[in-house]
């Protein structure tokens, strides 16, 4: 004969048996997701080291800063010419003007 106390704890069991059974699943697609996440960053040619990873981002950073300055003065620079031509347009029709 099985006793009140028993078939609660076999009750309890169970719902011990289910939990364990979500977590070790919720575990397995936790782990699909780091495993896919590490290949991911592989494929991109980060380092798995994220000292590496931070030091590569900096890098690009002053590399984008620096070319963001010579763009700058790229512009710069055409912008002057754009005004020597006009001015240069502007004497060529003065002296038609004057012949």
């Amino acid at each position: 004969m099985s006793t009140s106390g028993d078939s609660g704890a076999l009750r309890a069991l169970a719902e011990l048996e289910t939990i364990v059974g979500h977590v070790s699943d919720e575990l397995s697609a936790w782990r699909r997701r780091a495993l896919k996440a590490e290949s991911q960053q592989g494929e991109l040619g980060f380092d798995h080291d994220a000292i590496s990873a931070r030091a590569r981002i900096v890098e690009l950073e002053q590399a984008n800063a620096e070319l963001t300055a010579r763009l700058e003065r790229a512009r710069a620079r055409v912008a002057a010419l754009l005004e020597r031509l006009h001015f240069l347009e502007e004497q060529v029709s003065l002296e038609e003007n004057v012949r």
